[in-house]
């Protein structure tokens, strides 16, 4: 279960990201770590292969521009708006599950 949700996590994170407006890369993983305070971020060779899945799926459309030194840049597509709020309402419920089970939050 920890790698299903550890993806499905990671996925859901960059679709969020996306949901401000398209993005590159590098833009992607620095926007997870800056919105999150740290708290998630992608190891270098992680991003791409969830971005390439996001793409597969139709979550995402890439387009390839720049001058000089290409960049693919990602946006969201209705697919990917309609993924995001699905996957967001079924963390928020597994969660909720299992800080009941934990016996509510605790205090830091």
């Amino acid at each position: 279960m920890q790698a299903t949700l550890s993806k499905r996590i990671n996925e859901l994170l960059v679709l969020a990201v996306l949901e401000r407006g398209p993005a590159h890369g590098y833009q992607i993983a620095l926007s997870v770590e800056e919105r999150t305070g740290g708290a998630f971020s992608f190891q270098h060779g992680t991003l791409y292969p969830i971005l390439h899945r996001l793409e597969t799926n139709g979550h995402v459309r890439g387009t390839w521009g720049g001058e000089g030194r290409r960049r693919k840049t990602y946006e969201l597509t209705d697919d990917g708006r309609a993924e995001l709020a699905a996957g967001a309402a079924q963390l928020e419920r597994q969660f909720r599950v299992l800080l009941e089970l934990f016996g509510g939050t605790h205090a830091a």
